[in-house]
């Protein structure tokens, strides 16, 4: 029982320690979460994807995503234009800011946005390295308690989201003001647009 609770918190350390970093990820379900739309279904995708990513590395599928690295490249060139559509759209709107009230999902939009979160999700060729191919490396080592220690690191991928999802509704009043907004599209605008960037770079 000790060395599953070991490894289980194990897991859950290494995974929060990869995904707390700030990525497009996390800065699409930040805002969501200010805007309080569609939180509980972007957390979800995000959480639901974490947790097959996961057990696909924690599988042993890690080895053959390193045996097709033209397929990473290709995801990288994807992701990498995708990442800068959507930071160019940001970048329009620190020119039209609109208030937090005024933030309200127009009919047909919600699509979009869950579009938009599966993309950046699974169009991040750094997911793949980091959920599948780090994560069931090191799960690996943990020998017959590698899934438990898999079972860890969804966990803190759940409570991440969640908390970044539902906690970011506490900074609302702060984003109640137009230029409040023009500063977090700035940060949001400038993180998408440097991450294509590397991604395309890097393809």
């Amino acid at each position: 029982m000790t060395d599953a609770l070991a490894a289980a918190a194990a897991g859950f350390g290494t995974g929060l320690s990869l995904i707390v970093a700030i990525g497009a990820q996390n800065a699409f379900v930040l805002r969501q979460g200010i805007r309080r739309d569609a939180v509980l279904a972007v957390v979800g995708i995000c959480a639901l994807s974490d947790a097959a990513l996961i057990a696909l590395g924690v599988g042993g599928v890690g080895a053959v995503v390193v045996a097709w690295p033209a397929a990473l490249t290709v995801v990288a060139l994807i992701g990498g234009a995708f990442l800068l559509v959507y930071g160019f759209l940001a970048a329009l709107r620190v020119l039209r800011p609109s208030a937090l009230e005024a933030a309200a999902v127009p009919a047909g939009s919600r699509r979009r946005v869950l579009l938009t979160c599966l993309a950046l999700t699974w169009l991040n060729p750094h997911v793949y390295l980091d959920t599948v191919f780090l994560l069931g490396s090191i799960a690996a080592d943990r020998g017959p308690l590698r899934w438990t220690f898999g079972l860890g690191a969804v966990l803190a991928s759940v409570c991440w989201f969640a908390a970044l999802g539902f906690g970011a509704r506490l900074l609302g009043r702060f984003l109640a003001r137009p230029s409040a907004w023009r500063v977090l599209d700035g940060l949001v605008a400038t993180t998408m647009v440097a991450m294509g960037a590397v991604l395309i770079a890097g393809a």
